[in-house]
């Protein structure tokens, strides 16, 4: 393919003309000068201070014919190519291949533009194209028109997963055989994936059976960064990984939390070229475990971002000693030194008030916590060890200690048979001096841990002899005796220590190893583990996606091709199993693109020889036309100055008739015009409006987002307005006039609260008012997304134009979990007592963001809130309608309801929402609870 192709070639045809049109031009003389005929000068102006010429000039005459030859070029549409974007093969088939794995968002827009001239060149060589991305599933591929290929070019989006080219050679072969002689273009991010790629030498063999020229796009480098993680006992080690070395040395890793705050960031830097760069995460472990992401900053790409699961985060843990209240005492009670070990990496909880071990037990598990440690806890009743044994074979895990009464009973929630009795220093089954703990075999949970040599166990109780013991045992004495075994039951765990929790058989309890183990032991809660009795494995929980993430990193609903995975799934993502989270958010697993010990691997083109290659840079079209009429448009210019000098009209004489000046600067003028292109001015607005001024630095003042829809600005500017007055009257607030801004340039700090209508007639917002948008957000202030489509919006039917819009538009941003306004939220008290918040319309339904559920047991509260305010609040009943006033205060559109009260009720409703953004959940304190109650009649 040339260089240099037109658009409409048929219109060089106009060039033949050049020549006659020269030969009209030079036979065609200039405008005469004209001689004004005074009667007082009549003699003095008969003899002309310059001739006329009788031809066109010769330098006039090229001149006219570069814009002529300039405009014909110009029509033509002539596109330069580089590179040649493409694959020859004159107008046989072309295919299109473009990689939209997990590695190919860093620079999806420059791939996304090439593969577009791509097919544009295609159809100017009047050949069909196929478009194929190379994460997608393996299909039939059928060459159609380029338009079709634009179409479904533009439907392609990163996938979250990394892509398995090889899937691809069945369809790819059958495509190039049923189009010999086609074209291929691969447009690569060029990376190999993260396990070995035999792909490009099974196409070059391809490619050569079909006589198919085979042309690679890429990058100089690989830019794409990853991201693993993995846990090391009481670390969090991240680890940014690169292909090749692609000049990005340096970058920050963030810990985010379930919400999307920041809670840490490290710096990295690859190390002399390196491939990879490691990111250790020192934070306190109640920070931690609240980490719910682990990203690279500036890098939006799945491949990315590290997803929390509960399998590393804090666990629940409850504690119940089977001894009497005299024994039960700080400082000597086994529960003391395992709530001391626990805290660090547990939420540690204890029964209150309950009378008996089986209540407490009881208690702990309807509190559902994940791990239950019973401390010298004997005999059970029936029901208790049944609900136990429940427990258990639903995930949960047992940690048993020994003691005098677990040595004396006869209890089946043990991993192994106890002979009754114990061994203790000078007893029967006696040893002479205490006994220390052998090394930890490979195979067992404190692996890699180190035991001190001054650790003794003075007393311990035994296992009966089993041909399972030794699978089952966790830990052992220098002499073999068991000191920690473990049996899998279900989906649960059941581990005994054969000491005490406290010191009265040995001095583990006094030692760092003590919380080590403990630590490996919690850790296990809610994970499912092969059997260590070398049985069959029991089924896996069938966990269904919850969330996942899209090919740019953001959280979102899952596809509907997401399918349910193993609670003990531990591959790395797939086009069937998205990154994400699956199960119960207090359950679930998470799935990331890699796992912990993946790395990433350029792309072996040895193979694919005969291809010719290009970078993403060069391989950049670049249209001619504007150039080409910007040129033909100066030239012209030109030649009307060149005229008006010929004729007299420019010259010192000519310009000092006041008659003929207006005329010719006129003509100038309006030639210059377009070459000028002069910014549109825009007036002046009130020190008022102007949203990035000091005034809104100085005064709280609400906000609404301009839409560019005349008729709902200012419908938003009204109903602001009047919902501004109502509160300057009726609380102590005085706001200032509100402000409408534009998300992608002014400042969003200024205000708490924006409101933003829904105009699906208008285009969606860019990428960077999204990202300020949540910013904002994320940073304390609240969005009110009004559809107004209350009067269409049906629950279950299909969604409204309005609601659509909202939904893509909030695609990319981290949204909580939503609910319907509970009566008891907050909200609903802040400042009015309301139960509904209608607009315009009464019939739609009003979101914020879920509150946490309360606690059982807990004292009811008639207003309820989460920790802060919520970032994101959606309604449907066109509030600002509700609330515009004209400037006698008179109401602007009318309300569609029965209840003749419903304007004076979105009134209320929109003070409870500036209230509550400004306010936070102070009415949610306990100190207004008289006060509330008494209000609502109770």
């Amino acid at each position: 393919m040339l260089g240099l192709t037109f658009a409409a070639p048929l219109a060089l045809a106009a060039l033949v003309g050049l020549p006659a049109l020269w030969f009209l031009l030079r036979v065609t003389p200039p405008r005469p000068r004209r001689i004004a005929f005074p009667p007082l000068k009549l003699v003095a102006d008969l003899m002309a201070r310059r001739q006329t010429p009788a031809r066109t000039p010769p330098w006039l005459l090229i001149l006219r014919l570069a814009a002529a030859a300039a405009l014909i070029l110009a029509v033509s549409g002539p596109v330069w190519n580089p590179q040649g974007i493409g694959a020859g093969g004159g107008r046989s088939a072309l295919l299109v291949l473009l990689d939209n794995g997990a590695s190919a968002a860093h620079d999806w827009r420059a791939r996304l533009a090439v593969a577009q001239d791509t097919i544009e060149g295609a159809a100017r060589d009047g050949r069909p194209v196929a478009v194929l991305g190379s994460a997608e599933a393996a299909a039939a591929i059928e060459a159609r028109t380029p338009a079709a290929a634009l179409e479904r070019l533009r439907a392609l989006a990163p996938r979250p997963h990394f892509a398995d080219r090889a899937t691809l050679l069945p369809v790819l072969g059958a495509f190039l055989e049923k189009n010999p002689g086609a074209g291929l273009v691969w447009i690569s991010d060029g990376v190999a994936g993260p396990e070995a790629d035999a792909f490009t030498g099974a196409l070059a063999k391809l490619a050569e059976a079909g006589g198919t020229v085979v042309t690679l796009l890429r990058a100089d480098a690989p830019p794409a960064l990853a991201l693993t993680a993995a846990e090391s006992g009481s670390k969090l080690t991240a680890k940014v990984l690169r292909a090749a070395p692609n000049g990005r040395e340096a970058g920050t890793v963030r810990a985010l939390d379930p919400r999307g705050l920041p809670l840490a960031e490290h710096d990295f830097a690859f190390p002399n070229g390196a491939l990879a760069a490691e990111v250790p995460l020192e934070i306190p472990v109640e920070l931690r475990n609240n980490i719910s992401r682990l990203e690279v900053s500036g890098e939006r790409s799945a491949g990315a971002v590290v997803l929390m699961d509960e399998r590393g985060k804090r666990r629940r843990v409850g504690l119940v000693f089977g001894g009497t209240s005299d024994q039960a005492q700080p400082l000597l009670a086994p529960t003391y030194y395992l709530s001391r070990a626990l805290q660090p990496f547990a939420d540690v909880q204890e029964a209150r008030g309950a009378k008996g071990t089986a209540e407490s037990i009881n208690q702990l598990l309807d509190n559902q916590v994940s791990v239950l440690v019973l401390a010298d806890v004997g005999a059970m009743d029936e029901r208790t060890t049944a609900r136990v044994e429940k427990f258990v074979s639903e995930g949960g895990l047992l940690l048993r200690f020994a003691g005098p009464r677990l040595a004396a009973g006869n209890d089946p929630l043990v991993p192994v048979r106890l002979r009754r009795g114990g061994r203790n220093l000078g007893g029967t089954l006696s040893w002479d001096n205490p006994k220390t703990l052998a090394p930890f075999a490979p195979e067992s949970p404190f692996a890699g841990l180190s035991a001190p040599a001054d650790i003794g166990v003075r007393r311990q109780i035994l296992a009966e002899p089993d041909g399972d013991l030794p699978a089952r045992t966790w830990a052992s004495l220098q002499d073999g005796t068991p000191i920690v075994t473990a049996e899998t039951r279900g989906q649960g765990r059941v581990v005994l220590f054969h000491v005490t929790a406290d010191t009265t058989w040995s001095n583990l309890p006094l030692s760092g190893l003590f919380i080590d183990m403990l630590r490996r032991v919690v850790a296990l809660a809610g994970s499912a583990a092969p059997p260590t009795d070398g049985g069959p494995r029991p089924p896996a929980a069938i966990l269904a996606p919850r969330l996942a993430l899209d090919g740019f990193g953001a959280l979102g609903s899952p596809p509907a091709s997401a399918k349910a995975v193993a609670a003990d799934y531990g591959d790395r993502a797939t086009p069937e199993h998205p990154p994400g989270f699956y199960g119960p958010a207090d359950g679930g697993i998470a799935v990331n693109a890699l796992r912990p010990g993946d790395a990433l691997a350029p792309l072996d083109l040895s193979k694919l020889t005969g291809a010719r290659t290009g970078t993403l840079a060069g391989a950049e079209t670049l249209d001619l036309r504007p150039a080409l009429f910007t040129f033909a448009l100066m030239l012209l210019a030109l030649d009307t100055l060149a005229g008006l000098w010929l004729g007299g009209f420019l010259a010192r004489g000519g310009l000092a008739r006041r008659r003929e000046r207006p005329a010719a600067l006129v003509a100038v003028g309006l030639l210059l015009a377009p070459l000028l292109a002069p910014v549109p001015a825009r007036a002046e607005e009130p020190a008022a409006n102007r949203p990035n001024g000091i005034e809104s630095a100085l005064l709280t003042r609400l906000a609404y987002v301009i839409t560019g829809d005349a008729a709902v600005d200012e419908a938003s500017r009204a109903g602001l307005t009047g919902l501004t007055q109502m509160l300057a009257s009726r609380t102590a607030l005085e706001p200032g006039e509100p402000a409408g801004i534009d998300p992608a340039k002014d400042e969003l700090a200024f205000y708490p609260l924006i409101y933003w209508p829904i105009a699906a007639n208008r285009p969606q917002p860019g990428e960077q008012a999204i990202r300020r948008i949540d910013a904002f957000m994320r940073n304390g202030g609240t969005v009110l997304f009004d559809t107004r489509d209350g009067l269409t919006s049906r629950p279950g039917a299909a969604p409204t134009p309005e609601g659509a819009y909202l939904r893509k538009m909030l695609a990319t941003l981290e949204v909580p979990e939503l609910e319907p306004v509970p009566a008891d939220h907050v909200l609903t008290k802040a400042f009015y007592l309301v139960d509904t918040f209608p607009g315009r319309y009464a019939s739609g339904q009003t979101w914020v963001e879920a509150l946490p559920p309360a606690g059982e047991g807990t004292e009811r509260r008639p207003a309820r809130a989460g920790d802060g305010v919520s970032p994101i609040i959606i309604t449907g009943n066109d509030l600002a309608a509700a609330w515009a006033v004209g400037r006698r205060g008179e109401p602007l559109y009318p309300v569609v309801g029965g209840d003749q009260r419903q304007r004076e009720m979105a009134f209320r409703g929109g003070v409870n929402i500036v209230m509550y953004t400004l306010t936070g959940n102070y009415k949610a304190d306990q100190v207004h609870v008289p006060a509330l109650l008494e209000r609502l009649g109770q």
